[in-house]
């Protein structure tokens, strides 16, 4: 099972996922751009960083993980609820990044 760090930027609250760049932390609002954790402790290590971060730049808030899979070359969540989130409200699918999205 492969986890990302999933957050909602605090500017805006638009869902964004922990890009690990060494020992900083940055944030992406593409899911394919997160770092991957293939196991339990590496997991565990990058939802440090990201709650890390998510306190000392307040950038993000509530920082968790994520089951991901990678489906047709790009990361896809698991679970229904994380689809909606990373796809956006579901009232208007012919708009923002459901009408971007190729199984939308």
């Amino acid at each position: 099972m492969s986890q990302v760090v999933s957050a909602n930027r605090l500017s805006d609250g638009l869902v964004v996922y922990l890009c690990n760049e060494g020992a900083r932390a940055s944030w992406s609002l593409d899911l394919d751009d997160a770092t991957v954790a293939a196991t339990d402790e590496r997991a565990a290590e990058l939802l440090a960083l990201g709650v890390a971060d998510a306190e000392s730049r307040h950038e993000a808030v509530d920082p968790y993980l994520i089951e991901v899979a990678e489906k047709g070359g790009r990361l896809r969540p698991t679970k229904y609820r994380e689809v909606i989130r990373c796809l956006g409200p579901t009232v208007r699918s012919d708009l923002g990044k459901q009408a971007e999205a190729p199984e939308a």
